[in-house]
């Protein structure tokens, strides 16, 4: 049997130095970009010639070195020749290492890069170290790999950072970094450590499909920008303790896979859990105007402790227990003293919690305490009669006021709980319009649906005297004779505008 022989390896693209070659086994030999005149790469010159070479650089100077395997001590001859004494720092203009090779520690702390600084696909067999390094231009490392971590602590990215597809197989440091522009990091793969405690990112903090295998902290961390962790896989913890969402943050369809605590966070738009899978018991603890966990598998126990939001539970795969609870007073972190979490993005909000469907939820495993019901949909709930729920859980009230009909004297509803579903119907029916956008419903007026006044999406009364019936009895078991009651009052009602039975 024949095996087929490695694929050729195709040459750079660009004149390189091919020291080393051998047309048996390397007929390509040193891919490093030559020198400007001269017909080998930086690393395969002459003493005299490199020498000469360098002492023609100044500070600020472009400089192409594509391909080069740099030594520690050649990276430090480079670094010296660019080396500014105002600044007392090395400064690039454009910088070009893709495919560079770095076997030695790859030392460019604090220095500034003022234009495009491209690194993509460089290989990093020992520590890269970037603390404090400016980067004016773009900071390019897509595809780079890094052995033994990286160190970005206090970089600033004036542009965007790109950093897709990027391996770090030893701790990645990005403690205190500041993205000016979008922070690129698809697909990438964090084999240690992943650390952005403190990052502020301005732009987008864009982190889809990136995977996580060690801790990834993000605590303290500040997104102006969208926060885009769709499809991520998080293998451990992932700590937001006291991170900021001035954005939505995004983590539709991602993965967690022992993470036991996430946050508190606070975001001043929405945070998407939609699709996203939690394998262990986990509590989270959000302030943000929007929790979407429709579709979300929780595979073991799971506490939503939440703030401002409004939640949508829609087709959430509950396997066991979860509870949704309105939590009463600002959270606290628990780094060092217990300090509250700033929540000054939500100022003028209503800190209560609003849970806006549970449809197509076993409401078996689902508890719910002190949250506002009011618009909440439960058509398509499996096992109503068994939902928790505990504390001050309200629902919509009837219209209160007098109401008038032609020729006939005026009346007014008996107060009492009532169903979202009723108000629906009810807003359907007597051909009630939307309210304008913006707009809270007025309490003389049942409620539209998000549907009206479409009738194939409106509930009929059968189906609502069903949800009164299942609720009823989750009343009774919870010993809550008065919301019992307004519950068997409703599911009478509609039974009483119900079709005649053809049989």
């Amino acid at each position: 049997m024949r095996t087929s022989p490695p694929p050729a390896q195709s040459p750079p693209s660009w004149p390189h130095c091919g020291h080393g070659a051998a047309p048996a086994t390397d007929p390509i030999g040193c891919p490093g970009i030559h020198v400007p005149s001269y017909t080998a790469c930086l690393a395969h010159l002459d003493e005299t010639d490199r020498d000469a070479y360098l002492a023609s650089l100044t500070p600020g100077a472009d400089i192409d070195h594509r391909g080069t395997p740099f030594t520690e001590e050649l990276l430090a001859a480079l670094l010296h020749a660019l080396h500014d004494p105002t600044t007392r720092t090395a400064c690039f203009g454009a910088a070009r290492f893709e495919q560079a090779q770095f076997s030695g520690v790859a030392q460019f702390n604090g220095a500034q890069f003022s234009n495009l600084a491209h690194f993509g696909e460089a290989e990093f067999s020992r520590t890269a170290e970037f603390a404090w390094v400016k980067f004016s231009g773009g900071a390019w490392f897509g595809q780079a790999k890094f052995s033994a971590g990286g160190q970005f602590g206090d970089a600033q990215f004036f542009d965007t950072a790109y950093f897709p597809r990027t391996q770090f197989s030893g701790d990645a440091w990005f403690s205190q970094a500041r993205f000016s522009g979008a922070a690129q990091f698809q697909e990438a793969e964090f084999f240690g450590g992943a650390v952005f405690e403190q990052a502020q990112f301005s732009g987008d903090g864009q982190f889809e499909r990136t995977q996580f295998s060690r801790t990834a902290w993000f605590g303290g961390a500040r997104f102006s920008g969208a926060a885009r962790f769709e499809r991520a896989k998080f293998s451990d913890a992932a700590e937001f303790g006291g991170a900021q969402f001035t954005s939505d943050a995004l983590f539709g369809q991602a993965w967690f896979t022992v993470m036991s605590s996430f946050g508190p966070v606070v975001c001043a738009k929405g945070v998407d859990l939609s699709g996203a899978v939690f394998e262990a018991p986990v509590t989270l603890e959000i302030a943000a105007r929007q929790v979407r966990c429709e579709r979300t598998r929780w595979e073991s126990t799971a506490t939503l402790r939440l703030r401002y939001a409004s939640v949508n539970l829609d087709h959430a795969a509950l396997s066991f227990p979860v509870a949704v609870t309105a939590h009463p007073v600002p959270f606290t972190t628990n780094a060092g003293a217990a300090t509250a979490v700033q929540e000054s993005s939500l100022a003028g909000h209503n800190d209560g919690v609003r849970v806006v469907s549970v449809r197509g939820v076993d409401a078996a495993h689902l508890m719910l305490t002190d949250t506002d019901l009011s618009d909440c949909l439960f058509s398509g709930a499996f096992h109503l009669d068994q939902l928790r729920l505990e504390g001050r859980c309200t629902f919509a009230l009837t219209p209160q006021g007098l109401h008038f009909r032609r020729r006939i004297w005026p009346y007014w509803w008996s107060r009492r709980r009532t169903l979202a579903e009723e108000h629906h119907w009810r807003a359907h029916t007597s051909g009630q319009p939307i309210p304008p956008v913006g707009q809270d419903p007025s309490p003389r007026h049942w409620r539209t649906g998000p549907h009206h006044p479409n009738p194939d999406h409106t509930p009929d009364p059968e189906d609502v005297a069903a949800l009164y019936r299942q609720l009823r009895k989750a009343f009774e078991d919870g010993k809550n004779e008065p919301g019992a009651a307004d519950f068997y009052y409703g599911e009478m009602e509609m039974r009483r505008h119900q079709p005649p039975s053809n049989g």
